[in-house]
């Protein structure tokens, strides 16, 4: 590939996300439903290589989940695989929930609905370091270019679609939120437990056992058991 070539493609994926993000009804109108696999492809893994580096980068200046260095740098690679991987089986899941819906469209479509709504990856990579509502505002605005594609590219009626895809966004976002609170919940007791493991060596073999078992009763509460 020339540098020419190289440099059209990159120009080519910044058109697109802009468009995405700017007009997505326009982009969805015009997007052609068919051309293969390739291209939307490409797009989604530049969107997770973006978002990769976007988290690592987060992470290594303390904000968002922490990790290692190693775990952040993983993630730049990580991410990109995962956005390709699961691209197709979301199309898939988008593909039957549009058939039900009463589009006529085929997987390939669905596929390249989903594959460029990714344009926004990067962005709610960012939004994500807001505890619950910024993973929250990330579903809600991939939930939207959903309803969008649902009416522009699936001509499904903008009724039956924001209905559809409104009960699955309610459904994500609360398991999101309550996924979102027993790991917060789990991760202050991990560093209850990893301050209390440097005064193990000052405890009697009975306080050590007390210590762990409360350890145990805190993880077991926040995972939601009782």
């Amino acid at each position: 590939m020339t540098n020419d070539q190289i440099k059209k493609n990159i120009q080519s994926i910044q058109k697109t996300a802009i468009s995405v993000i700017t007009n997505p009804a326009g982009f969805f109108r015009d997007m052609p439903v068919s051309g293969g696999f390739i291209d939307p492809l490409l797009f989604a893994v530049v969107m997770g290589v973006i978002a990769g580096f976007i988290q690592t980068v987060l992470s290594l200046i303390g904000l968002g989940y922490k990790a290692s260095f190693f775990m952040a740098i993983a993630s730049v690679i990580i991410a990109p695989i995962f956005v390709a991987i699961f691209g197709f089986v979301g199309a898939a899941i988008f593909f039957v929930i549009w058939k039900l819906l009463g589009s006529a469209q085929s997987y390939e479509t669905a596929y390249r609905c989903g594959a460029y709504a990714a344009a926004i990856v990067p962005i709610t990579s960012i939004l994500g370091i807001i505890p619950y509502l910024g993973t929250v505002v990330g579903l809600a605005w991939m939930m939207y270019l959903m309803v969008l594609a649902s009416i522009e590219v699936h001509k499904i009626d903008a009724k039956k679609a924001w209905i559809a895809f409104g009960v699955i966004f309610a459904v994500l976002a609360l398991i999101n939120v309550k996924a979102q609170i027993a790991s917060r919940s789990a991760q202050k007791q991990m560093e209850k437990w990893g301050g209390q493991m440097e005064k193990m060596n000052e405890m009697t073999p009975e306080q050590a056992g007390k210590a762990m078992g409360e350890f145990l009763k805190g993880m077991q509460k926040s995972s939601g058991k009782q």
